[in-house]
């Protein structure tokens, strides 16, 4: 059966690599003296990185902007049109965003840049280390409608890092009733933090539970462990193991990028 990710990628379980953007203005990290120049050199060495390991596509996000809102500042959204807008011309692969950790401000992202899909939590409370962390999905799938963002895809992230549900309900039953009630393009299983492994177990469990509708391992995903994390997903979501040393906070290098992908593509053979 096929579905929009052959439409997207053009091939079988699909691996997203993440491009982290530097500190961005409003954040705490920004490098004011060296400015969006070189947040924006940083960008383009890392895309042509990525893209010279051969990643199926990438996602752009403000992953520099800890400690993270939940509501972000319009300054950030702004920042990121304008370096994805300078990148435009360098991207080979097709291209997502998040703006961390705000499901709105991600959707008008993509509608402004073109991206094809968002990454966010768009379904229910939590508590967080960011706070009370509240959503409202019927909301923000009415204004992508509004701005024209219907073919923007969604990527639910429903066990998302650094926060528990405040319901009582198990996984299985959420995965259930978010693919029911709230039509995701896609859902994503995290583990604890950015790099973290995923649960395998609960991986299965978002499967088993998810129908027609894609699932991606969306953090832990290693070289080693790519065939079991696929075996199961449809896809993956990469971005600390493409870092040099596999350190969240250094820069993605081709070699790494290239070691992961290798071990991809030899799955794909047996599939």
């Amino acid at each position: 059966m096929t579905s929009w990710l052959d439409d997207v990628f053009g091939v079988q379980k699909p691996v997203i690599a993440m491009l982290h953007l530097a500190a961005l203005p409003g954040d705490p990290g920004f490098d004011s003296a060296a400015g969006i120049k070189a947040v924006v050199e940083r960008a383009k060495q890392e895309l042509d990185a990525l893209q010279s390991g051969g990643v199926d596509g990438v996602m752009v996000s403000n992953e520099f902007s800890l400690p993270y809102l939940t509501k972000t500042e319009p300054i950030t959204a702004i920042t990121m049109a304008r370096v994805i807008g300078e990148l435009l011309g360098d991207f080979a692969v097709p291209y997502g965003v998040n703006v961390l950790w705000d499901g709105r401000a991600s959707i008008d992202l993509a509608v402004a840049t073109g991206a094809q899909w968002v990454r966010e939590i768009f379904t229910g409370v939590y508590a967080s280390d960011f706070g009370l962390w509240d959503t409202n999905v019927g909301e923000v799938a009415r204004h992508r409608a509004r701005i024209g963002g219907a073919g923007v895809k969604l990527l639910f992230n429903i066990v998302p890092e650094s926060a528990v549900y405040l319901a009582q309900r198990d996984l299985a039953s959420v995965t259930a009733t978010t693919v029911f009630a709230t039509k995701p393009d896609a859902i994503c299983v995290s583990g604890l933090t950015a790099g973290a492994s995923t649960d395998t177990q609960a991986l299965r469990v978002v499967k088993d539970n998810a129908g027609a509708v894609p699932v991606f391992v969306n953090t832990g995903v290693r070289a080693h462990n790519a065939a079991e994390q696929l075996s199961i997903a449809d896809g993956a979501v990469v971005g600390t193991y493409f870092k040099e040393d596999g350190k969240f906070e250094n820069r993605a290098v081709a070699s790494r990028a290239a070691e992961l992908m290798d071990a991809v593509k030899e799955f794909r053979t047996s599939l």
